[in-house]
């Protein structure tokens, strides 16, 4: 039975509260990618840099990552109904404030602030609402069709933003999203919630100590492309010529670990710890996080990838690109429905496996497919099996990882599993990105030197002006640089074709260790329990499906 107040739902309202809940995951999930095909537009629009922008996004992540452990543990203070409307309510003003934003600041205030701080009060509820209105053998399908709204909003978010920027404005997105808020906290009625059976209590210092370490790893990850690494990029700041990458992310660990060692101390004194130390022993739990880490960092390195493929090195429009990252989510969404729905007993670490795989041989196919002459169509089946892959495990790992643990505990897991899901997102990200760029720079200067074509000062020229990292252009802009410059003919040929082949080299880069990772986490597998949470299908005898070991 579900452990909300009002039980299971019947077919009507069941309907009705997942739309609820899905439309809450979407509007999360869109921000992090729609403004990707505008941003040039939004930063001219707002009187800041592109730079500025990357900031402003960037900082959306990084606030939800540092208060999204605290949110969970709000959500068990007030009710999960009520701290997942006051998170609607928050973040529809964010997004009004940015609707209107007439600079950076109130963009920065509205976009990454209250919006931030909402999607933290709203992604732990959801996960909490979903184990509370549905009975446990429906929450696989429930749990599926909430992960697959957020990821078709990923997907979905450069055709919006393309749309919106084409023929409207980049505003109207966000406009939007305060009517769609609207109509969210008008259904929210039909949600039941389960008010705590006790006025749990906030650990301060623990939620000081993991928003700081969370904050300050993710922002070092962050800044990675920026800063460099290891080795410092020129004039980015660095301490005993190390990169402040380095010592950020140090930072954020050894802050981790004394919340960790902090919440231990609580546990064994009795009193009531932010994260139960006890979660962290939870062997099923620590799988289907483990999977949750794996997943976002492939998806959103492949989000990152596949528009820059698109749009700078074939020159597609942003509406374009957009359609051509459609067929990823007619498999997601197609996996997250129906393997619950014809498969409702089948192995959650079988589906699992099989979705990275999936994931895995998408990667490979697009990694083989790069070529000079290749066209738009190329991403087509890589997208289809990627697609597949991300809605096999959006289809399974919700309901890993809430049914490891009571249903008291669910915003809790909330929390944590939304956490690792921002981390995951952003190590991606950051990843795909740096590699990108560090290949694609290397490969450039080397092909400059040795091309006979290109005067001597020309490849001094470029190599002291893109010590930096190589900025990843399309030949429409690197031509229109290299007129200004007062190129001729021969070396402007010479740089275009050593722009290209840097551009596919650097995509390979990023895709191949996207493969790696996903062949990774093929060996975390294992954690995923043999079968679903009151299967009708007998748990084995022996073997690691246990909630614990």
């Amino acid at each position: 039975m579900a452990g909300g107040a009002g039980g299971p739902k019947a077919a009507g309202g069941a309907t009705l509260v997942l739309a609820t809940l899905a439309a809450g995951q979407f509007l999360m999930a869109l921000d992090s990618s729609v403004m990707n095909v505008s941003i040039a537009t939004v930063a001219e629009d707002v009187g800041t840099t592109v730079s500025g922008l990357q900031g402003a996004i960037t900082a959306y992540t990084l606030v939800m990552a540092m208060f999204m452990i605290t949110g969970g543990k709000v959500g068990a203070l007030i009710g999960r109904k009520r701290a997942f409307t006051i998170g609607c309510v928050i973040y529809g003003a964010g997004s009004g404030t940015t609707a209107l934003a007439p600079n950076l600041p109130v963009l920065l205030v509205g976009w990454s602030l209250l919006e931030g701080i909402g999607a933290a009060l709203i992604l732990p509820a959801i996960v909490a609402l979903v184990a509370g209105n549905f009975a446990v053998e429906r929450r696989p399908a429930a749990y599926g069709l909430v992960t697959a709204a957020g990821a078709v909003a990923v997907a979905l978010g450069p055709l919006i933003g393309g749309v919106a920027t084409t023929y409207f404005s980049w505003r109207w997105v966000f406009a939007g999203e305060v009517v769609v808020v609207l109509g969210i906290l008008a259904l929210a009625r039909r949600v039941s919630d389960a008010p705590p059976g006790r006025r749990p209590h906030i650990d301060i210092p623990g939620a000081v100590l993991s928003a700081a370490g969370i904050g300050l790893f993710v922002l070092g990850v962050l800044r990675s492309s920026e800063w460099g690494w290891f080795v410092p990029k020129p004039d980015a700041p660095a301490w005993l010529g190390v990169s402040a990458v380095v010592w950020l992310m140090l930072g954020g660990l050894l802050l981790t670990w004394l919340f960790l060692r902090w919440e231990n101390r609580l546990a064994e004194r009795g009193e009531e710890p932010l994260v139960d130390p006890a979660l962290l022993h939870n062997r099923q739990l620590t799988g289907g996080l483990t999977m949750f880490f794996f997943q976002y960092l492939v998806q959103m390195g492949v989000f990152f990838v596949v528009p820059l493929y698109l749009s700078v090195a074939l020159g597609l429009s942003a509406l374009m690109t957009g359609v051509r990252i459609l067929p990823l989510s007619l498999t997601l969404l197609a996996a997250a429905v129906l393997i619950p729905k014809l498969l409702p007993d089948v192995s959650p670490r079988r589906v699992v496996r099989s979705g990275i795989s999936a994931m895995l041989a998408g990667a490979v196919v697009l990694l083989a497919a790069l070529d000079a002459d290749a066209g738009a169509e190329i991403v087509t089946l890589p997208l289809l099996l990627i697609g597949f892959g991300m809605g096999a495990l959006a289809s399974q790992l919700g309901s890993v990882t809430v049914s490891a643990v009571p249903d008291s505990q669910s915003a809790e897991v909330g929390g944590v599993q939304n956490t690792v899901t921002n981390l995951g997102a952003s190590i991606g990200t950051a990843l795909a990105g740096s590699i990108m760029i560090a290949v694609l720079t290397t490969s450039f200067l080397t092909t400059v030197e040795q091309s006979p074509a290109i005067p001597s000062e020309v490849k001094t020229r470029a190599g002291t002006e893109l010590s930096a990292g190589a900025p990843f252009l399309s030949d429409a802009q690197l031509t229109a640089a290299l007129d200004e410059a007062g190129a001729d003919t021969a070396v402007t040929q010479a740089v275009l074709d050593a722009n290209a082949d840097a551009r596919l080299d650097g995509l390979r880069a990023a895709l191949g260790v996207l493969a790696l990772a996903g062949l990774t986490a093929l060996f975390f597998t294992q954690r995923i329990p043999a079968t679903q949470p009151r299967s009708t299908i007998p748990p084995p005898r022996t073997g690691s499906a246990s909630d614990d070991s």
